[in-house]
């Protein structure tokens, strides 16, 4: 197990075999977990680790953030909303509920 996984609490990876994580193979599962659920401190350490560069390619790639993350996220590291794949693809699908 990597040092990295190590720091991080466990139950963020419930679904996967948290020995056979490798920190660069599964940076986007490893960033996309911790900026869900994981604390402050855990985010720094993510940041020390990858960078902020990586971290935010990663997370305007993603298909989903919760929208409570995504305002976090995008105040935290000073990106528009408009600039997250999730953002974009949520405003152009239409629910029923907003015609």
């Amino acid at each position: 197990m990597s040092v990295l996984i190590e720091q991080l609490n466990k139950a963020y990876f419930w679904d996967i075999d948290i020995a056979q994580i490798d920190d660069l193979k599964s940076k986007r599962l490893i960033i996309e977990r911790v900026m869900n659920y994981g604390n402050l401190h855990e985010i720094k350490l993510i940041k020390e680790f990858y960078g902020t560069k990586v971290i935010t390619s990663a997370l305007c790639k993603l298909n989903y953030i919760d929208p409570k993350t995504l305002n976090f996220i995008s105040l935290l590291f000073h990106i528009p909303k408009s600039k997250f794949k999730c953002y974009t693809r949520r405003q152009l699908t239409n629910q029923p509920w907003n015609y």
